[in-house]
């Protein structure tokens, strides 16, 4: 879509609630190492950074403003804001959801584009890395090497191994598919629990649709990508957990809401050859005294599987890339539309 001013370049303005990331400016943060730099270069750059608390001080120079870049902090505008750029054709966000912000931008037919996809790149990494350790059994093992005395003629734990396992993902979506690629090369069998994945899909990813109750009782790991949406709360069961297989292994980089945790909490008591990994919990950060801190057979981290620091770079690279695409006539890659809206987390 070949557009601009005279200069033949696209206006262009960054908009963003200036939150602080790691100490710097969240434009800064994620258009890092010379991205920002780039987008100035390709565009005809409004200088300020638009805030909503700024928008009326500068809504009278934005009737020109064709697209917007942004990332976390993005302002929640009105009707009546985006009616004061009459000009705007494209939002591109270099994060996750739009759901916060999206639907007025689709009322006025401005197009909405999304890193969302460059996020799951790094969960889905961080995922593999979990799993493979889990098959081969790490985590039990570096606890029992702590634990063992020297004398000790118990072995510390081993894992079967990936090769032949079957790996059952929860939920389809950008993260579970990136998944299910960088699984393919490890002779793993792929279960996936997901309304959306239509048969014909799941034959090209070469994977098997299965209930919930078949992936907790089939699987080695069940790793956990649902939505965060309302009507998914608790509904991973302490039933489900105690269905699992013989020292499986439960991952959640999802959201902990979506586990019932204290019925996961007393499963894991009474079954101890079994192991979760949790990214999320409910609430975050885990509780002081929760029982999940000092449980052996539970592993925590910070909500860490998402991109951070050199790696929410990818996410303005999507976005600069869909716009060079978008100015060029070409489709972009990453277009949210409408009715992606309600599976969105």
């Amino acid at each position: 879509m070949k557009s601009g001013g005279k200069s033949g370049r696209v206006k262009a303005a960054f908009f963003s609630n200036d939150a602080r990331l790691h100490g710097s400016d969240v434009i800064d943060y994620v258009y890092a190492q010379g991205r920002r730099e780039l987008v100035v270069s390709l565009t005809d750059m409004y200088p300020p950074v638009v805030t909503g608390g700024n928008f009326y001080e500068h809504a009278g120079k934005l009737s020109e403003i064709e697209v917007i870049f942004s990332t976390w902090g993005m302002p929640s505008l009105s009707s009546k804001e985006i009616r004061m750029m009459p000009s705007l054709k494209a939002v591109f966000y270099a994060a996750g959801s739009v759901k916060c912000f999206a639907y007025p931008f689709f009322e006025h037919g401005v197009s909405v584009y999304s890193s969302w996809g460059a996020n799951a790149v790094s969960v889905a990494e961080f995922c593999l890395g979990q799993i493979l350790l889990t098959c081969k059994g790490y985590f039990r093992n570096t606890a029992d090497c702590r634990s063992f005395a020297r004398n000790d003629r118990k072995k510390p734990f081993l894992g079967r191994g990936a090769y032949g396992e079957k790996v059952a993902l929860i939920g389809a979506g950008q993260i579970g598919r990136r998944l299910i690629g960088l699984l393919r090369p490890f002779h793993i069998e792929i279960l996936v629990v997901d309304p959306y994945l239509s048969d014909e899909e799941a034959k090209v990813f070469n994977v098997r649709k299965v209930t919930l109750e078949e992936a907790f009782r089939e699987a080695y790991v069940v790793s956990n990508h649902l939505p965060n949406l309302p009507g998914l709360q608790k509904v991973l069961t302490g039933k489900l957990f105690a269905s699992m297989r013989e020292n499986a292994t439960f991952i959640n980089t999802g959201r902990g809401a979506q586990v019932n945790e204290p019925e996961l909490i007393e499963k894991l008591k009474s079954r101890r050859d079994l192991t979760a990994l949790l990214d999320v919990t409910d609430p975050e950060p885990c509780p002081p005294d929760s029982e999940l801190r000092t449980m052996p057979n539970v592993h925590i981290s910070n909500h860490m599987a998402g991109a951070h620091d050199d790696e929410v770079v990818r996410m303005a690279d999507f976005m600069i890339e869909d716009f060079k695409r978008w100015h060029n006539g070409e489709a972009p890659l990453y277009a949210i539309t409408p009715d992606m809206l309600d599976r969105m987390a």
